[in-house]
Order: C-alpha cells, then structure tokens, then sequence
C-alpha cells in the first residue's frame, strides 16, 4: 500500500475486540494500514482499558514502541522504554466507601483490584471470574489485601446482574465518589473520578503536539465512549456494544475483518 494524504495526525486504537483479534494478534493487513497511515505522517497510540502490567508483553508481542495510554487513562506508557511516565491512583478510603454504597443496593458484590505500578498485580477475590485468559492470577481471601497498595482500580462483578445492570446500579449507588465503566464482559470499573481514555489520550497527544481535532479514534466498548466525544472522528466495530455504535461517527467491519484497515485504506485512497 503506498502512502498517500491522510486527514490524520493521530490514530487512536483500542486493543481487545478492536486493533487484536480474537486471538490476541494483529493482521498483516492491519499492520500494514496502520505502517501506511504512519508514512503519511500519522502517529499510532494505544489506548486501552488494560493496566501496564497487563498490556505490556502484547505491546511488546506486537513490537509496539510508542507511547500508550492504559487503565482506563490513568497510566502513560512508553513502550519503547518499558517507563512508566504517569500513573493516577484510585484514593482507597473513597474506594472502600464506594463498595459499601453499592452492595448496600446491590448485594454482594465479586471483587478484584489492580495494583498500581509497572508490575502491579490484578488480585482477584474469592469468586471472581477472571475475563481474560492472559491475566496472571494472584488471589486474595481478606478485603485488607486490596487496601495494603496503592491500585488503580476496582473490577466488579455480580452473581445475578448482567454487566449492563451492574454498572448502571454502580453509578446510581456510587457515580458521585467515583467513575463507573465497563471495558468489556465481565469488566465493569471502578475508576478516579473524572478519568477516562479521553483524559488519558488528551494528556498523550499534547506531548505528541496534535489536538482533538486530529484524532481519529477506533473501538468497541462503552469505555471508549469518551474517546470518541474527544476525538474528530470515532470509528466502532461491527463487533461495538450497541452503545458505543450510538454515538459513533462510523461503524467499520468487526476486528477479526480488519475493521481499522477497511477504514484506514478507504482515508489514504
């Protein structure tokens, strides 16, 4: 694909159900759209729901050298360096008061913890069900264990409410203490409030020195919703909860049918 005029300075990818595929890999057809748009003089930034910890061996997998913005926008990453540039906490004693509100309506809730930091494990309590199948697993049986570190943010689950249920539920109990969203099935979080992948990739492309007004964004989830109120144009894939397809400018192809690329070659022509 040769390098032609791109309306673009930045190109903004979600990783799980968006830029990788089922399998965690990324298409040569994709590879090669995305290498194609940076040609034109685009930048390529990641920005995903997953903490560094998390992220990191697929970045590095993918050979992804950039800066990437990750849980939820509380974490800049230099890929490249393997640095962790900023990193935003979630207050403890607000996250503490936040559960009981919402269990206080809810019932019981199933509870796992990020743990700030470039290593910073994902501790997963009794009953939680981990989603993805390449999170390491370290267990906690007592709550104390969660508020021994600082963490990033809380992942909360239901045994009886679906995960569309549960964040609703969590916003009506606790949306004044903190941000609620839900990253994927079986992701619903608990986040600093006011943060989200908007704030997290605004704060990226400053230091990239390109605006909102050059972004395009691509994703799939409701936590991408903020993303695409930033950027001039946001991108969903055919695979998109339903209310990220609500507010999206587009909706491209799913990410196991190169939904990025059929979009990116369509710009460069």
């Amino acid at each position: 694909m040769s390098a032609g005029t791109f309306p673009y300075r930045l190109v903004a990818t979600d990783l799980d159900g968006t830029l990788l595929r089922p399998d965690h890999t990324v298409s040569a057809r994709t590879r090669a759209a995305l290498a194609a748009a940076t040609a034109a003089g685009a930048a390529h930034i990641v920005v995903t729901g997953r903490t560094v910890p998390v992220a990191r061996h697929i970045l590095d997998d993918l050979g992804y050298e950039g800066l990437a913005v990750c849980g939820q926008g509380a974490q800049l990453y230099h890929a490249g360096e393997h640095r962790l540039l900023t990193s935003v906490t979630l207050d403890r004693q607000v996250a503490m008061l936040a559960l009981e509100k919402i269990a206080a309506e809810t019932g019981p809730l199933l509870l796992a913890a990020a743990r700030d930091g470039l290593d910073g494990q994902v501790l997963f309590g009794p009953g939680y069900r981990v989603g993805h199948g390449d999170m390491p697993v370290t267990s906690f049986s007592d709550l104390d264990e969660v508020w021994s570190a600082p963490i990033s943010k809380l992942y909360i689950q239901h045994a009886q409410l679906d995960d569309d249920a549960l964040a609703d539920a969590a916003r009506i109990a606790a949306g004044g203490l903190v941000g609620v969203t839900m990253a994927g099935a079986g992701l619903v979080e608990l986040l600093p409030l006011g943060l989200t992948k908007a704030t997290g990739l605004s704060l990226a492309a400053r230091r990239l020195k390109v605006t909102a007004a050059d972004t395009i964004a691509f994703g799939d989830m409701p936590n991408d919703i903020p993303m695409f109120g930033w950027a001039e144009h946001g991108v969903a894939m055919a695979n998109a909860h339903e209310e990220l397809k609500g507010v999206a400018d587009e909706i491209t192809a799913s990410n196991e049918e190169d939904g990025i690329a059929v979009v990116l070659e369509r710009l460069l022509g």
